[in-house]
């Protein structure tokens, strides 16, 4: 149900700055790094209310265990009239799992506009209804790609489009809600030309986490729409992989942008 991700967004205020947030259930008993992400959004978003929240970089330093609650501290940096930013961090007692920077802005006038093409892809309407559907996030693969069978081959490359139900009005709630979303397809895009190796393996024969993730909005967001994901990984090697992503609104403009540090080894 969205309930369940919305609830995992809806911090619990322990004193200025810091705040306690629960854990999806995960069967793994790892915390889905999509989750630290978001709730990093909404950590930043209660510190600095009246700014657009612009980008955030993030450091995975240790896994997180779903089975403890997650503590989230801020650390505000800098508040201007164009811009601030605050930092957070997110523990497990002594344990640092994640640290991010994040950059607030308020919009100026355009001086300047463009944005890139969206690929030429069918609408989501029109695809085989996805497998992938869970927590109230509906997921339509472009191409019935499966990047979790080793034995499809193909171009690093994925189109995914992605929609969640029920988003509340405030904008930081469909931010949090894509970087939910942006953690789920880069490892997946670095294997897919490596015949033998796919997300399945991930955890049982093959070790991988995500290191670093750098997510930007460009424009307005309403994860409540269907948004297009496109990934492209351009490099693999020295048992790292790194992987980038456009997304596109419903109104074909690109909206946010996101890249990816990743770790794939034996």
């Amino acid at each position: 149900m969205t309930s369940e991700l919305i609830q995992m967004l809806r911090l619990e205020p322990v004193e200025a700055d810091r705040y306690v947030g629960q854990n999806l259930a995960d069967s793994q008993g790892v915390v889905f790094g999509g989750q630290l992400l978001a709730q990093s959004v909404a950590a930043a978003a209660s510190s600095v209310p009246d700014m657009h929240l612009k980008s955030m970089h993030t450091i995975f330093t240790r896994a997180a265990s779903s089975t403890q609650p997650v503590e989230l501290d801020v650390e505000r940096l800098h508040q201007g009239r164009s811009f601030a930013s605050v930092e957070v961090s997110i523990r497990q007692g002594a344990r640092l799992c994640t640290r991010s920077l994040v950059l607030f802005d308020k919009p100026d006038a355009d001086l300047i506009t463009f944005c890139a093409d969206p690929p030429v892809v069918a609408p989501p309407d029109d695809l085989v209804p996805s497998a992938v559907t869970r927590r109230g996030w509906d997921v339509q693969i472009v191409g019935d790609v499966d990047i979790s069978d080793p034995d499809a081959v193909g171009p690093p490359e994925l189109l995914v489009w992605s929609r969640f139900a029920d988003v509340p009005d405030a904008e930081w709630m469909s931010q949090a809600l894509l970087a939910y979303a942006s953690d789920g397809f880069l490892i997946g895009t670095a294997m897919r030309p490596h015949p033998g190796v796919g997300q399945a393996l991930a955890h049982v024969s093959i070790a991988t986490t995500v290191i670093t993730q750098t997510l930007t909005f460009h424009e307005h967001v309403d994860a409540g729409d269907w948004l297009l994901l496109a990934h492209a990984s351009p490099h693999a090697g020295r048992g790292r992989s790194f992987g980038r992503a456009d997304v596109y609104g419903a109104d074909r403009r690109l909206v946010a942008s996101y890249a990816q540090e990743n770790m794939i080894r034996a």
